[in-house]
């Protein structure tokens, strides 16, 4: 049964499934970021143009559904988990979006170009850093069979297997990151110096999608041990 069945039944409204319906459309969101940087490689940028309206319009989506959820969250929630803890879990979730509306801006607004040197590692970095968000979003999933089990027994084990495999992946992402800076440095004196401190920006927030993703991770996990 969902959470929302006995749950706003008996409870008030069960704000577990307005809190998926916000990952997933902040999954939505990070996801154009691959076709996004595929466009920037080909210097496509009708293509960039239009991926980042589309970002920006998704990013504003789950603001509304933000701000939704946090109007409406009870009070007093019957449940095995705070306010506050939902409250940080969702602002977590909402950095992911706006980091990857940030990337968009900066790179149409500057018709960035990326090194030859770095692209096709730069696509397997961006591509992993997507991978971080959908299994945050595959963990919070679970959240209304957590709320369903009252955060015990088999649901915890499963939960915890999928936030390990989150820290795994943010872990390659680190490892990835590493390597573009590494690569990037290498050439830097051969750039225009405005044009190196703009890469390594746009390296930093992409890594940063991954490190909240997995932020939101660490939040649930912490709900988990209490």
């Amino acid at each position: 049964m969902p959470a929302g069945g006995y749950m706003s039944g008996i409870f008030g409204s069960s704000p577990v499934d307005p809190m998926q319906q916000h990952m997933a459309k902040v999954y939505a969101c990070a996801s154009e970021l691959v076709p996004l940087f595929n466009a920037v490689i080909n210097e496509d940028w009708e293509t960039v143009k239009k991926l980042q309206q589309k970002i920006s319009n998704l990013e504003q989506e789950a603001d509304v559904l933000k701000k939704q959820l946090r109007m409406n969250l009870p009070k007093g929630l019957f449940m095995p988990m705070s306010r506050q803890d939902l409250l940080e879990v969702l602002l977590t979730q909402d950095k992911i979006a706006n980091k990857t509306k940030d990337i968009a801006g900066i790179i149409l607004g500057r018709h960035m170009v990326l090194p030859e040197v770095v692209h096709e590692d730069y696509i397997r970095f961006v591509q992993r850093c997507v991978d971080a968000c959908k299994q945050a979003k595959k963990a919070i999933n679970e959240l209304d069979e957590l709320v369903e089990t009252g955060f015990s027994g088999q649901e915890i084990k499963i939960v915890s297997d999928m936030l390990t495999k989150l820290d795994e992946i943010e872990s390659d992402t680190d490892y990835l990151q590493s390597g573009i800076r590494s690569q990037i440095f290498a050439i830097e004196k051969d750039l225009p110096p405005v044009d190196v401190m703009f890469l390594y920006k746009i390296i930093e927030i992409t890594g940063e999608v991954a490190d909240s993703s997995q932020r939101v991770g660490s939040r649930l996990q912490l709900m988990l041990a209490r």
